[in-house]
């Protein structure tokens, strides 16, 4: 293909969007619905992983340590803990730190704070926050510190409860819930993806059914596939990216209206994630409206090229 046959083919296929006002227009409202559920998926992905990661921060261990365990010694078993490749980090907070945030905690509670005023010691001892590099390790850092442990020589006397086994159950709990949406998301994210696609495909097909009798002439006259088919293929690419267009300009009111209630119950501004990542979203859905029109224009005017 010379490029002359390649510049008439992108003025034909311009002339033909443009020509076709109607046409053009109710395959770019379709293209812009498709893309803008491509789009919704894409960013409630991102709210899924903030909210499951921001619930995955919350799960964590606790060892409790005997009033009287050594500081020193507690400080080598924290040492060793955070050697263990699970876990992420821990935080050592001592027996009067425990008792201040004890205090604050209990703040309102009145009888809470004057029954430990009575007894005029403090009850609470030391204590190990532990978080893991992957919740499900928990099991694995618990069973170090336990009596059969890898820790246990180092830690024996010393601890007094893990609050893992107390609170496994919970914990497990919340790992299948996180693990369950995640499988959740990516299967709406394909299902909705596919259904996507199907309907541009049909509307495409209905706009190159309307000019099925123009194809047919070209055949009888001698011009080859690709000739035929190059205009459709720049009305798809067009079609695709000014629905791409639209759909981004669509989403930055949408964005701004949700960016603080999500900020409220998923600890994600929506709105400034949307224009962080502006032209990476463009991008994809550049990329997304171009290869659908593409591939749908193809796939529609093949039935043509064959009769």
């Amino acid at each position: 293909m010379t490029f002359i046959d390649l510049r008439r083919i992108i003025k034909s296929g311009f002339q033909n969007f443009v020509r076709n006002s109607f046409v053009s227009l109710s395959s770019i409202l379709i293209m812009v619905i498709t893309l803008s559920v491509a789009s919704i998926l894409l960013l409630s992905r991102t709210v899924l992983n903030v909210a499951i990661d921001n619930l995955e921060q919350k799960v964590d261990i606790t060892v409790f340590f005997e009033l009287n365990a050594n500081e020193d010694r507690i400080l080598n078993i924290k040492k060793e803990i955070d050697a263990i490749s699970e876990v992420a980090e821990s935080q050592y907070i001592s027996a009067t730190e425990a008792l201040v945030n004890f205090r604050e905690r209990h703040k309102d509670d009145i009888l809470t704070l004057q029954a430990l005023d009575e007894l005029g010691s403090n009850p609470l001892g030391a204590m190990l926050n532990i978080k893991a590099k992957d919740p499900n390790s928990y099991g694995v850092i618990a069973e170090a510190l336990g009596d059969t442990g890898a820790l246990s020589e180092s830690s024996l006397g010393s601890i007094n409860k893990i609050n893992y086994y107390q609170n496994q159950q919970v914990i497990e709990r919340l790992l299948a819930i996180t693990t369950g949406a995640r499988s959740l998301g990516v299967l709406l994210f394909i299902l909705l993806t596919i259904i996507s696609v199907i309907i541009t495909l049909n509307t495409i097909r209905l706009t190159i059914y309307s000019a099925r009798q123009e194809i047919s002439i070209m055949r009888l006259v001698g011009a080859g596939a690709k000739y035929v088919r190059g205009p459709f293929i720049v009305e798809g690419i067009l079609y695709g990216l000014v629905a791409s267009v639209i759909t981004m300009i669509l989403f930055f009111p949408v964005t701004l209206w949700l960016g603080e209630k999500m900020s409220l119950f998923f600890g994600i501004n929506l709105h400034e994630y949307y224009l962080s990542n502006f032209f990476q979203f463009f991008i994809i859905l550049l990329v997304v409206g171009i290869v659908l029109g593409t591939i749908s224009s193809t796939i529609a005017v093949r039935r043509y090229l064959n009769h």
